[in-house]
């Protein structure tokens, strides 16, 4: 495609960007999704905690979105986005097989988990070792849970994760030296405290089995919290110099319609909000798709007025 103008072109194709593709689409906007086709949990077999689809195939859910959204006329690219580029009145989006332009572009490309370097975590990523309990506890609720903090923070998640279980090692050696007053509360709770850092995950028949400590001490457990580090992945847009915010655990900067600091972008899920599940992907998606669209309402008037003299 080259040389093809479109009304809205969305970087990244998951339930926020389709989301946002359906809105444009019933809108009646030429739109066009171009995905690099890596959501972020298509490492997870099944979604938890997502109304009306719950235990569905992430894989699944986006298959039938695609399919909802060419029902209304938008097109779609698979292939990852080189650059952006302001040029007045569109934004000309570069991609691997050539360029388009657009009135407006919706950001959906989520972000990229940076995972602990710890042997044998990254192999069981999104199924014996898992960042949301909410979407995953349940499953594993009862049995031997072992939270590997990655920073102070995980306090909350090794608090959070014994309502799934009264079994539960906190493997702290990433929060430093815990104080009595921490230390207290988990006692109290019964979680178990290993200071000693972690060296590797144990499996056998492809399950997690225990958690090998640097003292030699193998801890048995059958599932694994940790919390990621994520990582917004934007090289792509830096020539707007969209605002982003320094705050952890928050990404690009919106406004309740999804609006950016840029004009003519949009953005929505994961990349304006790391750690929010499919359901908030879904709705913040939404919400872009109809911001863009009523921006260009907007403008679509101020052109007529002009011309009308």
């Amino acid at each position: 495609m080259t040389d093809v103008r479109y009304d809205g072109v969305i970087v990244g194709g998951g339930t926020a960007g389709l989301s946002a593709a359906q809105m444009l689409g019933r809108a009646r906007r030429r739109t066009l999704v171009i995905d690099a086709g890596a959501p972020r949990n298509r490492f997870a077999a099944h979604m938890h905690g997502v109304l009306g689809h719950d235990g569905r195939s992430p894989a699944d859910l986006l298959e039938t979105g695609r399919a909802e959204a060419r029902a209304y006329g938008v097109e779609f690219l698979d292939g990852a986005v080189l650059s952006l580029a302001d040029d007045g009145d569109r934004i000309t989006v570069t991609h691997e097989r050539g360029e388009v332009s657009a009135r407006g572009v919706v950001l959906t490309t989520g972000v990229v988990d940076d995972l602990p370097e710890i042997a044998g975590l990254r192999e069981q990523w999104g199924r014996g070792v898992f960042h949301c309990p909410y979407c995953h506890g349940y499953e594993v609720a009862g049995r031997r849970l072992g939270v590997l903090a990655t920073s102070p923070a995980s306090l909350h998640q090794i608090e959070l994760i014994r309502q799934w279980s009264d079994d539960v090692t906190a493997f702290t050696a990433a929060m430093g030296e815990l104080d009595e007053t921490v230390a207290g509360r988990l006692s109290a709770r019964g979680i178990r405290i290993v200071t000693s850092p972690v060296t590797r995950l144990r499996t056998e028949d492809d399950a997690i089995v225990a958690v090998a400590t640097a003292d030699g001490t193998a801890h048995p457990i059958d599932a694994l919290l940790t919390a990621p580090t994520p990582r917004l992945s934007l090289a792509f847009a830096e020539n707007l110099a969209l605002a982003v915010s320094d705050t952890p655990g928050e990404g690009v900067r919106v406004d309740m319609r999804g609006a950016t600091s840029h004009p003519r972008v949009f953005a929505a899920g994961n990349v304006v909000t790391p750690f929010g599940n499919v359901p908030l992907s879904m709705g913040q998606g939404s919400m872009a798709g109809a911001g863009l669209n009523a921006a260009l309402v907007t403008e679509d008037a101020a052109r007529a007025s002009l011309l009308r003299g």
